[in-house]
């Protein structure tokens, strides 16, 4: 009986390593023609990039008023600030965008009070979440690719995100052994988190080298920015799941989860983005 045991849990192991393997070609299979459609609107830029942010940012904000169905968030004001910011960066600036984001707090009231609503203090935050977390980080995409470069460093942005998302992922299944944040996401491990900091880091200062207008020095501020943040804003999204009861945000990639899932560390990143590519500029 006991050396039936070992073929076993080496076939047990073998069937880890291919599923391993097969996880990492989906993520790959998903991640490429997303990266094509995102860098080809990035380059048309104008009404065709807003309106790809209002689509993607619905699509986020939807998931989450779903996880948060409990709260009864009302879905239709968070939706329509979005695509109200999202357009107040494409035709003003972050002063109309601020007055779009401060402007939903009375109407989201009068809806509120016209609706009846029950525990009306959790409905309101609920709602509040989206516009703050995804609506301002879709619009603040925008603010970004208005600015000088601004396509340009969006798609660098994106590059050292994603780099660096997978690279913890790799990392992770590879050397990590102690657990980053157990209580909010237990599969994430310190190991993990310095290969996709490190690899973030790298990814978008390989990327200056190829960018005249791109110093050293800022680009390996924007990457440190965005090594830091990246993981942040995916352990924020994690810990709204774990509290929501749920793995995953969505269904959209199938095992891989929703646009939020994969959009989660971006949203934290493009926000910072913009201001580091501001504060240089000036």
């Amino acid at each position: 009986m006991p050396p039936a045991r070992r073929p076993a849990s080496r076939s047990r192991r073998r069937r880890s390593e291919r599923g391993r393997g097969s996880d990492l070609l989906l993520r790959i299979v998903i991640a490429i023609p997303a990266a094509v459609v995102v860098i080809v609107f990035i380059d048309l830029g104008g009404l065709a990039f807003a309106l790809l942010m209002i689509l993607v940012g619905l699509v986020c904000m939807h998931e989450l008023y779903r996880m948060l169905a409990r709260w009864r968030p009302l879905a239709i004001v968070g939706f329509a600030s979005l695509a109200a910011m999202v357009l107040a960066a494409r035709y003003g600036n972050i002063r109309y965008v601020m007055e779009v984001a401060m402007a939903t707090v009375p109407v989201l009231f009068l809806f509120v009070v016209a609706r009846g609503q029950r525990h009306a203090t959790v409905a309101i935050a609920g709602t509040l979440l989206g516009v703050y977390w995804i609506g301002l980080a879709f619009a603040h995409a925008e603010l970004l690719r208005r600015l000088p470069h601004g396509n340009a460093v969006l798609i660098d942005v994106l590059v050292g995100t994603f780099v660096g998302d997978t690279a913890a992922y790799l990392g992770g299944r590879l050397f990590g052994r102690r657990p980053l944040a157990p209580s909010i996401s237990p599969h994430k491990t310190v190991e993990g988190l310095f290969c996709g900091m490190l690899l973030a880091i790298v990814a978008v200062f390989v990327a200056a080298q190829y960018q005249s207008w791109l110093t050293q020095g800022d680009a390996l501020l924007l990457g440190v920015v965005i090594a830091v943040l990246g993981p942040l804003g995916d352990l924020f999204e994690s810990l709204i799941k774990r509290d929501a009861g749920t793995k995953d945000a969505g269904t959209l990639f199938g095992p891989h989860g929703g646009a939020l899932d994969r959009a989660d560390a971006a949203i934290f990143t493009v926000v910072a983005g913009y201001y580091v590519w501001l504060a240089v500029m000036h």
